[in-house]
């Protein structure tokens, strides 16, 4: 089965409707599985008193507070059923996440097919509950987590009715420094809990997402932009459009090269036996009734005569006719 990729448009849309939509198409060029927003409303995600992160801070000031920057960017219900249908019509997956218990309802409502939890809400028993009592699939991002804090959200999920539960690493620093991805834990998270696992990318870059691929991730998840300049918390973290189609390029020919685990010769490097292999050659001239020995013969290209595995079988025995130097032996 093919690496499950969603393009993480997030909030890059600024708030802007025209915005999100051309983000869209970007994502259906680049050759994505999904796009991916974040659904809210802002007075039931934050309080006043939240401050931003400090990676928002950074990219934003840190005058106003996370609620003032989080209604800049957040889009209406009837925008997002509009970005749906658009979906619909270029033929790309729509996902959205949930950051409240309304949103939950709505994207019910909008007939999502899986809910995409962000890592944090992990701890937050109700949202997780009231998500897996719809029955559908879910991907949950586990960022800032440890495994006992996996366990008791799958705990959850699972006692209320959630069958089909996929697991995602991830580090919510945007960017994430590359010595704290500790790609390694998602091989731990998919032994420890037999379930689909991939990766949620924050890092600066493709790398760590291929080296995901090639280390069995089914599921990878990246942030893209239209523009890295824009103001908002999370452009500068989020790849290109143009880096985005080369990231869904790379994988797929990552994903081509990992192949089966079987060992054999492939079609392409089948043309080069002849060429790289060798054979049993004359080392000099013999003459017919002679016998091959280590000296007379040799073991020189082209690999189309009989191969030097049999080296111990042929000296001994006696040349059928004349050989001049470098022929192919025949017995």
């Amino acid at each position: 089965m093919s690496v499950y990729i969603i393009a993480e448009a997030g909030v890059n849309h600024n708030g802007k409707f025209e915005l999100a939509k051309k983000m869209i198409d970007v994502a259906k060029i680049a050759g994505v599985d999904a796009i991916k927003f974040q659904t809210f409303k802002s007075e039931k995600l934050v309080s006043q008193r939240a401050q931003k992160a400090e990676y928002q801070a950074k990219e934003t000031g840190s005058e106003e507070t996370q609620l003032d920057m989080l209604k800049k960017l957040e889009l209406s219900y009837e925008e997002f059923t509009q970005l749906a249908e658009y979906c619909k019509e270029v033929g790309i997956e729509f996902l959205s996440t949930p950051f409240d218990m309304d949103s939950i309802d709505f994207l019910d409502d909008l007939g999502i097919n899986l809910y995409k939890l962000p890592s944090g809400e992990i701890t937050n028993t109700p949202f997780l509950i009231k998500v897996a009592k719809l029955g559908k699939p879910i991907i949950l991002s586990t960022g800032m987590s440890n495994m006992k804090d996996i366990e008791l959200a799958l705990k959850t999920l699972k006692d209320n009715g959630a069958r089909d539960i996929s697991l995602l690493h991830c580090n919510t620093q945007y960017p994430t420094p590359f010595e704290d991805v500790n790609l390694r834990a998602m091989k731990t998270i998919k032994d420890t809990f037999g379930l689909p696992t991939g990766y949620s990318d924050h890092t600066i870059g493709n790398e760590v997402s291929i080296a995901a691929v090639a280390l069995g991730a089914q599921i990878i998840e990246k942030h893209f932009t239209l523009d890295k300049d824009m103001e908002g918390p999370d452009h500068k973290a989020s790849m290109s459009s143009e880096e985005l189609i080369y990231f869904v390029k790379s994988i797929r020919n990552v994903e081509n090269a990992l192949g089966s685990s079987e060992k054999k010769l492939s079609p392409s490097e089948a043309q080069n036996i002849v060429a790289a292999r060798k054979s049993l050659v004359a080392n000099m001239a013999i003459k017919k009734g002679e016998i091959f020995t280590e000296l007379n013969l040799a073991v020189k290209r082209p690999g189309n005569g009989i191969s030097p595995v049999k080296w111990f079988e042929v000296l001994g025995t006696t040349a059928k006719r004349n050989f001049v130097e470098d022929e192919l032996i025949e017995l």
